[in-house]
């Protein structure tokens, strides 16, 4: 109870610092009227959508736990709800940071890149912080009052509860965040830069305030959410298979993420830097310094739980795939970088080529991310069984207080830049802003290779504990049964890109109507003479991502129950696993490919291959735009896909067997 009693005090030290990061960010200067009119244009677009979405979640998720109470007991119900609520609350309170820290980010732009910088990493680390503080507390509360209530084994088996809720809130705040920011992104970027030839954040474009809510509700909130599921996740599994091994291995797991909230904490002291040079390494360097003082400090923790040095090298492993994963995400979407490059340099012969050049890219870059996840449950696997695989999981997650505000930091950047050009502020402000969004773009290219690197850990972890509980020594794949169950999982991740690929593009279509409309029916705007109405925009996103969000999730959901009650737990383990590997795959190949086309934009931008205007440049938006619903929408969404489709499984295991 001791290790229960430490992670939750520093769960609450976590969201005491969140609070009070959040009132600095608050208290500091706003900008001039104009900047705060715009800025409260987002602020209002982005909680409207949240608002909307988690009304219709609501009913949702109160269906899911009535079911659950009645087939499984009020205990996974009560763990569902906390679990739902708590993910929600993370994304809500991350999204008020962001929506303050933007244009106040802005604001310090005009003294300095080091001001700028601070309030930025600042609002990023509200979302951090909120996401392990919630998250660790909602877990430790509810196993020091389940284990004095029902015991340990039974409170522990509700807590998959816990993960379905927080899988839920994930998965529709990812796929509903994703088909909304790249409507917005994809109407602006069509009409406004291709058809107008006007800047990406130009006042005068309609969908220019849709698209920066978006980058709010898809990045914040939505990589929040999915982030917090696996963490969450990850722990609940590692102590579900430390159930059949001793007590020690139930708590160690928690032991080791209140390590990760310590190390974090110390980390984002180390976050300043003076120079644009300096940007991508200071906030690089506090994520290593992390994950050091983790890998120290869990020799101790390993030595004083079981005597033995197994688990710290596990921990090794699960640390080192993390970095792995985000170095080899980096050399892919980077400019720096040779393929990235290469990409721009496609783009001098169109558009057809840069889109074949951005596919290739793409699935080559599944390759290192892969053969890591293979190498990391080998290893852990031989030296602690399944048990291993879970505690490799909760050690690359165990850093997330830092390595999300370093993602989260991304948008804010990118609103803070759009703010600055909204509201014609001075060059040098922009200079400074666009800096910090450079290195935003790739903090958050690297922050989505990271995220689907751990779901693939957590999602493995979660199929050690459902063949663990369901007792499948062997999946047999000359069983019939297994065999069918494979192949719809390796389908599923097919038709999941699909609807929200379509879901992008039928969204995009009608912000693409709307935006041609105003420009025709208003042809003020463009002389800046009149307004546009950013309010349509918004409403067109808002609906455009609500109705269809809907299909997806059913589809995640509803497949995996019927193969487990029809054809059995065999056949459901081989549906999750074809799942897993497909969706890895094609997860990671549509991020990276869409990474890659934006920076490859980017670089372009900045004078490269004739630089703005060029008919290089032209075929590069097309790119990005392609890349958009593939590294916003569908690439990110399909974490959610192996994750949530394991914890149903696991869930539900009960009804299967």
């Amino acid at each position: 109870m001791t290790t229960i009693i430490i992670g939750a005090v520093l769960a609450i030290v976590a969201l005491l610092t969140c609070a009070a990061v959040y009132m600095s960010v608050s208290n500091s200067d706003s900008g001039n009227d104009q900047m705060q009119k715009i800025a409260n244009a987002i602020s209002e677009g982005a909680m409207a959508f949240l608002g909307r979405e988690y009304r219709t979640l609501a009913v949702f998720a109160i269906i899911i736990a009535a079911l659950l109470w009645f087939f499984l007991g009020v205990w996974t119900a009560v763990c569902y709800a906390i679990g739902a609520t708590l993910s929600a609350t993370a994304g809500f309170i991350g999204m008020r940071a962001a929506t303050k820290g933007n244009v106040r980010t802005a604001a310090a732009a005009g003294s300095s890149l080091a001001g700028a910088l601070k309030i930025a990493f600042r609002s990023g680390a509200v979302m951090g912080l909120a996401v392990v503080g919630l998250g660790l507390l909602g877990l430790t509360s509810l196993l020091y009052i389940g284990t004095s209530t029902i015991g340990l084994d039974e409170i522990i088996l509700a807590l998959f509860g816990f993960s379905f809720g927080a899988s839920t809130i994930a998965l529709f705040s990812r796929v509903g965040g994703g088909i909304y920011t790249k409507a917005a992104d994809v109407g602006a970027d069509i009409v406004g830069k291709v058809e107008q030839g006007i800047p990406e954040d130009d006042p005068r474009n309609p969908a220019t305030i849709a698209d920066n809510v978006g980058d709010n509700v898809g990045d914040i909130a939505g990589m929040g959410a999915d982030l917090y599921s696996s963490y969450v996740g990850s722990m609940i599994a590692a102590m579900a298979l430390g159930l059949v091994l001793t007590t020690e291995h139930v708590y160690f797991p928690v032991a080791l993420s209140s390590l990760g909230i310590v190390a974090s904490l110390a980390g984002m002291l180390l976050v300043r830097a003076d120079t644009e040079a300096a940007l991508q390494k200071t906030l690089r360097n506090s994520f290593l310094f992390s994950v050091v003082v983790v890998l120290i400090g869990s020799w101790f923790l390993a030595d004083f739980y079981f005597e033995s040095s197994s688990l710290f090298w596990v921990v090794l492993a699960g640390l080192g795939a993390g970095v792995i994963i985000e170095l080899a995400t980096e050399f892919y979407t980077s400019s720096h970088f040779r393929p990235v490059k290469r990409l721009a340099e496609s783009c001098e012969t169109g558009a057809a080529t840069n889109i074949i050049e951005g596919l290739g890219l793409g699935f080559m870059s599944t390759v290192v991310p892969m053969l890591v996840i293979i190498a990391v449950a080998f290893v852990s696997y031989t030296l602690s069984g399944f048990y291993g695989i879970a505690i490799a999981a909760v050690a690359m997650l165990s850093t997330l207080g830092i390595s999300l505000a370093i993602d989260a930091y991304g948008p804010v950047a990118d609103n803070a830049g759009g703010i600055a050009e909204m509201a014609g502020l001075p060059d040098e402000v922009r200079e400074r802003t666009d800096a910090l969004d450079a290195a935003g773009n790739m903090t958050a290219a690297i922050g989505k290779g990271f995220a689907i690197g751990s779901a693939g850990l957590t999602a493995l972890a979660f199929f050690s504990a459902f063949a663990t509980r369901a007792e499948l020594d062997v999946i047999s794949l000359l069983n019939i049964n297994v065999l069918t169950g494979m192949f719809l999982g390796v389908l599923m991740p097919f038709v999941f890109t699909s609807l929200t690929m379509t879901a992008v593009s039928r969204a995009a279509f009608e912000m693409i109507e709307e935006v041609r409309r105003q420009f025709k029916e208003m042809p003020g705007i463009l002389k800046g003479e009149v307004e546009p109405d950013y309010r349509r925009c918004v409403d067109i996103s808002t609906v455009g991502a609500l109705k269809q969000m809907i299909v997806p999730g059913l589809l995640i959901i509803i497949p995996p129950i019927i193969v487990g009650l029809v054809l059995g737990t065999e056949s459901l383990g081989g549906m999750m696993i074809g799942a897993l590997g497909t969706a890895m795959m094609l997860g990671i190949a549509l991020s990276n490919a869409g990474g890659a086309w934006d920076n490859a934009k980017k670089f372009i931008e900045t004078g490269e291959h004739g630089g703005k205007g060029s008919d290089a440049h032209a075929a590069s938006v097309i790119g990005d735009t392609v890349g958009d619903p593939a590294k916003d929408t569908s690439g990110p969404s399909l974490n959610i896909l192996i994750k949530l489709m394991s914890i149903v499984a696991l869930t539900l295991l009960p009804l299967f067997l």
